[in-house]
């Protein structure tokens, strides 16, 4: 890979990254609207679960209209793992953000609420959720970001081997360009 064109792997990555985070950020505002709605709490496991497929997508388009339908599995790895990494970096700022000057102990709150209800009472989750709470309750809301943080760069390595392995291509399904002297040579016969 030249210089040029690692340049061109991180700079389309980086657009969709972009556009990833804001999948995501959709997604977490609906998990937490979704504390009170379950519509919109499926609604947020749905756009999750669609993130992968998303991100195979746009390593499609980017292979067939950047790469001219052609592109290697390490490069295509590469461009995967670049997606998870800007859009996890765009991610755990805004959950930064967000814990630090939005939520003021609502989600805490609302998994307190959950540990205490009757059912999770009946079937004796009460003692594991309520020491999970108090471990969530003790961090701060840039531990909680790097955490997330290190989550999606994982799930870039472990996600990116299927999708890039799916969508290498070594040759393009477009017919070849005709240009130059044969471009003319055809237009001339066909008159």
């Amino acid at each position: 890979m030249t210089p040029a064109e690692y340049q061109q792997l991180k700079a389309f990555a980086r657009i969709d990254g972009a556009l990833l985070f804001c999948l995501w950020t959709g997604c977490f505002a609906l998990y937490i609207k979704g504390m009170d709605n379950p519509t919109l709490g499926m609604m947020s496991m749905l756009l999750m679960f669609i993130s992968p497929f998303y991100v195979a997508r746009r390593l499609r388009r980017f292979r067939d209209k950047v790469r001219e339908g052609i592109i290697s599995f390490a490069r295509g790895y590469a461009y995967v793992i670049l997606i998870f990494f800007y859009s996890g970096l765009l991610f755990a700022v805004a959950q930064y953000v967000y814990f630090t000057y939005m939520d003021h102990g609502f989600l805490l709150a609302k998994f307190t609420e959950i540990a205490n209800a009757p059912e999770s009472i009946q079937l004796g989750l009460k003692d594991i959720m309520t020491q999970s709470l108090n471990e969530m309750a003790a961090m701060r809301p840039i531990d909680f970001s790097l955490n997330v943080l290190t989550l999606i760069i994982m799930a870039g390595f472990f996600l990116g081997m299927p999708i890039a392995a799916l969508l290498q291509r070594k040759q393009s399904n477009k017919p070849p360009k005709l240009g130059g002297w044969e471009s003319e040579q055809g237009s001339t016969i066909n008159k």
